[in-house]
């Protein structure tokens, strides 16, 4: 989706179309949700500090999200993705690889599927969306945002190659900031120029990465779309309007531990065994604290209790100050595993 909850509000809201909207709260622990094409114009991205957001364009106008509304248009646009293909695979509200090598609708080819699921979402929400279609899940990604906004970009496989070599190594995933330098060292900038590595020296530098690294260059990508994926974590977090000490934590532990357990709780068939607890000091530093008990929490409660304990193996010095903190429930398994074991153990104990 373009601009996806800024386009929401622009849709809802027709005194803000043609206006830079910058979907987030006010204030200076606030971050940018959204941006609407007219506020990226002056820089405004998402996961800015809204201050310089502001700084940067005084004339914004600034909307608080409303994640209940976004959610609503999300399921609206899942649903038309549903005609096409059941293999839907949800990154966020507003993004999802779709396989369509089979689809359930009688279109003749993956960008007639495209060019139909744009045109639905256009009349049925009056939003716009951009489509990347390729072979596989990494180049239809980067084919998504090539004439963003409303647009659709087709990669076919005759023109994987030419295609990728001009492009700086940073589009390929999971090369960021600190990848480009150790690349830029060995006089890689391009794909083109990664393409010339041969494989054995790639590993030798990078080890594992380093096939991934030979094989993205070359537009390879076995990675299956997945449509449903078990959760890894469930959590809650929130930044302090002001930086606060460990010892003031708590009550902030004891509410974010009620969110999340609310939260596990609406997984039906898995169970968390690992709480978690993440912090964020005053100067960015992040870290976690872990720790999985011999029996998994068993209720709001105990989650903050164990969560609250394991603010003793921060470490840092007691003078220092935290911007946020967070408690999530991680270690899923299937409650089933959990009856299995819990019958074997009851048998060995009663021989």
């Amino acid at each position: 989706m373009d601009a996806f909850y800024a386009s929401v509000e622009q849709r809802d809201d027709p005194s803000l179309r043609g206006q830079p909207v910058v979907v987030a709260w006010k204030g200076a622990r606030s971050v940018v949700c959204a941006a609407s094409y007219e506020a990226r114009k002056f820089g405004i991205r998402s996961a800015m500090p809204a201050l310089r957001a502001e700084r940067m364009c005084p004339h914004a106008v600034f909307v608080p999200p409303d994640f209940v509304r976004y959610k609503a248009v999300s399921r609206q646009i899942r649903d038309i993705f549903a005609r096409h293909t059941d293999l839907i695979e949800p990154l966020s509200l507003d993004e999802a690889y779709l396989d369509v090598t089979v689809p359930k609708s009688s279109l003749p080819s993956a960008t007639a599927v495209a060019e139909a699921i744009r045109q639905a979402i256009r009349e049925e929400t009056q939003l716009t969306a951009s489509a990347g279609v390729a072979p596989n899940k990494f180049l239809a990604k980067i084919a998504s945002d090539w004439r963003k906004p409303d647009g659709l970009f087709v990669i076919r496989p005759g023109q994987v190659e030419a295609f990728l070599e001009p492009l700086p190594v940073g589009k390929l995933p999971g090369v960021g900031k600190v990848m480009e330098r150790k690349l830029a060292e060995m006089n890689v900038s391009k794909i083109a120029d990664l393409r010339s590595l041969e494989l054995p020296y790639l590993e030798q530098r990078f080890g594992r990465w380093g096939r991934r690294l030979y094989e993205l260059a070359r537009g390879i990508d076995d990675h299956p779309v997945v449509s449903e994926r078990p959760t890894v974590q469930v959590s809650a977090e929130d930044t302090f309007a002001e930086d606060l000490p460990l010892a003031a934590l708590e009550p902030h532990i004891r509410r974010l531990a009620d969110k999340t357990w609310a939260a596990a709780q609406r997984e039906a068939s898995r169970i968390p065994r690992t709480v978690v607890l993440k912090l964020k000091t005053a100067d960015f530093r992040s870290l976690t604290r872990s720790l999985t008990p011999d029996s998994r929490p068993s209720s709001a409660q105990e989650l903050a209790d164990i969560a609250c304990a394991l603010r003793s193996r921060v470490g840092l010095h007691e003078e220092t100050l935290y911007r946020l903190v967070g408690v999530g429930l991680s270690g899923f398994i299937d409650k089933d595993r959990t009856t299995t074991q819990a019958e074997l153990f009851g048998q060995a104990t009663s021989d």
